[in-house]
């Protein structure tokens, strides 16, 4: 994997992070409430910062560092999915209590183990609020749109490294 593939899955991996952190200043400091929607886009930013970091990590393993790399592009794209649910869907209804959002919310108990991160206390009509004039889902939306990019570049840059080393048959006469 070359340092250019490397390099991508750690920016991924700190831009996720970041994400979350961002999420967590609006809730704590600004009293932005999330929804179920939200928090489960913020395990999926955990994830696709994991799944980078692991990838970096492993980046002279290159073929296991460019499926980490795709599944991180995966994960983006999961969470582009929720993101737009959150968008045109659950946030024009009163109420996302039981959507699958949070039936993974709930199944994880990650409100338990971790509330100041996982605990969804709006409705999904209520946490979509505009940030800068645009709703906040479009923010996370373009985020993972953002991520999936990095990701997929990582590993196609891992796979192009991959084929310049691989040997070169001999024909023989």
């Amino acid at each position: 994997m070359t340092d250019r593939s490397r390099s991508l899955l750690l920016a991924c991996a700190v831009f996720a992070l970041a994400a979350v952190g961002a999420a967590l200043v609006l809730q704590h400091a600004f009293e932005m409430r999330p929804c179920a929607w939200c928090t489960l886009q913020r395990l999926v930013y955990l994830v696709v910062a994991a799944l980078a970091l692991f990838g970096f990590a492993l980046g002279a393993r290159a073929p296991v560092a460019r499926g980490l790399a795709l599944l991180a592009a995966a994960a983006s794209l999961a969470g582009l999915a929720a993101a737009l649910h959150q968008q045109f869907v659950a946030a024009q209804t009163a109420s996302c209590a039981f959507t699958f959002a949070d039936r993974v919310l709930m199944q994880l108990r990650l409100d338990e183990f971790a509330p100041w991160l996982f605990l969804a206390d709006a409705s999904c009509s209520e946490a979509n609020v505009p940030l800068l004039g645009v709703p906040f889902a479009l923010w996370s939306a373009t985020a993972f749109v953002l991520l999936a990019v990095g990701s997929f570049a990582a590993a196609r840059r891992a796979g192009k490294d991959r084929l310049r080393r691989a040997p070169v048959p001999e024909v023989s006469r």
